[in-house]
């Protein structure tokens, strides 16, 4: 896919115009391309081919031609592929990590240190639940059986791509599923050394199946696909929303990770002093373009000055630079018309009255080009206002501040999302009592460390249905019930 050495990354102009087909790379029904940009100059870096309805008739064949036979393969077999697409993913950690950087901006830190080794573990994972998980259970004389719903279209976000292509395509195979992805066109490159790799790996042709192309054309063609069993997306709530309407009528299972807008409350008794930066840099990590990122930080009204200079100190003390740069810690922003959101939105708190405690609009000083972003900190935020209630996806933070605990709870639940929700507390009784009355699918108390076990989901309009651990492999699984089975 690359002329590539171990350390060094560069598009092979020739696959890059090609999709990953039953086995093989093969050029588009319909000669077509999309650039991809690189946010860190504006230049275009890359072509690669634009997919069409046709393409992704081809690639459901080949996916619904190979599932009689993967889905009846045994677990362990399933183990050792998935074992060796983990081990090619760390050998080529540093290949994912240049080519990140250069789709869609992550630093190289953060593309080193989280993009690629946490998208590895969702890998390690699945291969690890097939040695412990029972598909069979009898239940009364009833069998009750977890079978492979089918064939499954994968639909990936520009923000996360790796990580997200990982959470799906590996609980997914490791059912007995076979797959067609649909990366964003946005951040395709990464998806593009995947495909080699799980080529290299040794999963049999038409098991996973790669088309590029929009949303609107290849994402639509699949929702609406009749021989597509599934469909699972990640992305915005319009996008969701879209294709759930287009998967309807063949009425198969969808599930969503949709939008979010995560509250962090940090409860009287926290240790302020901690709790304040560090739910800044959870708020800004990949440049605050994560949809569970803590972006409204509740806090004791009695405290808010405390936690505006806390604030203020952590933001303006992060580097924003260059991704190639070791020290830098925020890149660029992914794409231009999610810089022109960010700025928008970063307008729209200063018009309706919030208080500008640092950042604002505008570029970072020294960088004509490139969609770098100001760490952007309001206070005095009320829960009606714009920078409240939508999802900014970028590096800006709303704190809020509250009366009581009951007050808390009610402003963390005021969203019409709920996908994450951090609580911070000394007493940490109070805490897991606070996080039981959050509307949201995941609850992280004092920052606790990353768990790749956790279901990780949405309530209300964040989505429906979970990714990792168990229950994201179990989304993957029809529930077949033998009566009469016997013991």
């Amino acid at each position: 896919m690359t002329t590539q050495s171990s350390n060094s990354y560069s598009v092979d102009p020739q696959t890059a115009h090609q999709f990953y087909i039953n086995g093989r790379w093969s050029s588009p029904v319909i000669p077509a391309s999309l650039d991809v940009v690189n946010p860190a100059t504006e230049q275009v870096v890359a072509q690669v081919a634009r997919g069409s309805a046709e393409d992704v008739d081809r690639a459901v064949a080949a996916a619904r031609a190979a599932f009689t036979g993967w889905s009846a393969t045994s677990p362990e077999l399933r183990a050792r592929v998935l074992g060796k697409i983990h081990e090619l993913i760390l050998e080529r950690k540093e290949l994912f990590a240049q080519a990140l950087t250069l789709e869609m901006g992550a630093s190289i830190s953060s593309a080193r240190a989280m993009q690629v080794p946490l998208a590895a573990e969702h890998v390690r994972v699945a291969r690890d639940l097939l040695s412990s998980y029972r598909f069979r259970t009898i239940e009364g004389g009833t069998a009750i059986e977890r079978e492979p719903i089918g064939v499954c279209g994968l639909i990936t976000p520009w923000n996360w791509p790796l990580y997200q292509i990982t959470a799906k395509v590996a609980p997914a195979i490791a059912a007995g599923c076979t797959v067609v992805l649909k990366p964003s066109e946005l951040s395709p490159l990464s998806a593009l050394l995947f495909a080699q790799l799980v080529h290299d790996a040794g999963l049999p042709p038409g098991v996973f199946n790669l088309v590029n192309g929009s949303g609107a054309e290849v994402g639509a063609a699949m929702a609406a696909h009749p021989d597509i069993d599934m469909i699972s997306i990640t992305g915005s709530n319009r996008a969701g929303a879209l294709v759930a309407q287009a998967a309807a009528t063949t009425v198969k299972r969808v599930t969503q990770e949709l939008g979010g807008k995560s509250p962090n409350v940090l409860l009287p008794d926290a240790d302020f002093a901690k709790a304040v930066p560090l739910g800044v840099m959870a708020a800004f990590r990949n440049v605050g373009q994560s949809c569970s990122a803590p972006t409204r930080m509740i806090v004791p009204k009695s405290r808010l000055a405390e936690v505006e200079s806390l604030a203020a100190a952590t933001a303006n003390a992060i580097i924003v630079g260059d991704p190639q740069a070791e020290d830098t810690q925020l890149g660029p922003i992914a794409n231009e018309a999610q810089f022109n959101r960010i700025q928008t939105m970063i307008e729209a708190g200063l018009d309706e009255g919030a208080k500008l405690v640092c950042g604002g609009p505008g570029r970072v000083t020294g960088f004509e080009k490139g969609f770098y972003t100001r760490p952007t900190v309001f206070s005095n935020v009320d829960s009606a206002m714009r920078i409240a209630q939508e999802e900014i996806f970028g590096p800006v933070l709303c704190i809020i501040a509250y009366e009581t605990v009951d007050e808390a709870v009610a402003i963390a639940n005021d969203t019409i999302y709920g996908l994450g929700a951090h609580v911070q507390a000394q007493d940490l009784d109070l805490a897991r009592a606070v996080a039981s009355r959050i509307r949201a699918g995941q609850v992280h108390l004092n920052y606790p460390a990353w768990n790749p076990m956790a279901p990780f989901g949405g309530y209300k309009r964040s989505g429906n249905g979970r990714e990792y651990g168990v229950q994201g492999f179990e989304e993957y699984l029809e529930t077949k019930a033998i009566v009469g089975f016997g013991e």
